[in-house]
């Protein structure tokens, strides 16, 4: 815990303090019918995301707690939208939107798993390995699919008197990010097994070793 919060104060840490802030302020004003305000906020939590990966390397402030922080970040707001949009499909009255709802259960039920798997390698003093190319293509993905309908979405977007995306095209968008999201959660799992197999033959060669003394 001691090397966790050791050089922890950077302004890296802290716009991703600033971004887990954002993100019930997010919710509460997308859901109470504030959807512009909610859109700025998340164009604020987006840049944060930018600049303090930016500001962390150019100015040697990557700590260890700054690595927690950032994907647990990404996976809070990631999660939230994903809630948000899946209450905002179920609840609308064209068909197809409605459907097409069930998708972002599968965002959710990734995040969870992942989540999950991360704190068991926390636990286990095993160090999650850090977001390799699928899984930064399926976040770009993930947002850039989710802005547009927030934006343009049929029934749910707040500048659909500009333009409003085709039912279909909503769909498909929705079920491309999830593909994404898919393929980018089977890229981690090689890796992964690695670090457990590698953590459990040590496990079992320091017991081997203590049991010859």
């Amino acid at each position: 815990m001691k090397d966790l919060f050791k050089g922890c104060l950077t302004i890296p840490n802290l716009l991703s303090v600033i971004r887990i802030a954002l993100i019930p302020v997010f919710a509460v004003m997308y859901l109470k019918g504030q959807p512009v305000t909610a859109i700025i906020i998340l164009a604020v939590s987006g840049l944060t995301d930018l600049f303090d990966g930016k500001i962390a390397r150019r100015f040697n402030q990557v700590s260890a707690l700054g690595k927690i922080l950032d994907p647990v970040a990404d996976k809070l707001t990631q999660i939230t939208i994903a809630v948000i949009l899946f209450i905002c499909f179920k609840k609308a009255d064209n068909t197809t939107i409605n459907a097409f709802g069930w998708v972002f259960l599968v965002f959710l039920i990734k995040e969870a798993v992942m989540v999950i798997g991360g704190l068991v390698m926390l636990l286990m003093n095993i160090r999650p390995g850090a977001a390799e190319l699928p899984g930064k293509v399926a976040t770009f993905t993930f947002y850039a699919v989710m802005l547009l309908i927030i934006a343009f979405g049929p029934e749910v977007g707040v500048l659909t008197s500009v333009f409003t995306l085709p039912d279909v095209v909503t769909g498909v968008l929705v079920v491309v990010a999830a593909c994404t999201c898919v393929f980018a959660f089977a890229s981690y799992m090689p890796e992964t097994y690695r670090q457990f197999r590698d953590h459990f033959r040590e496990k079992k060669a320091e017991k081997a070793k203590a049991a010859e003394k």
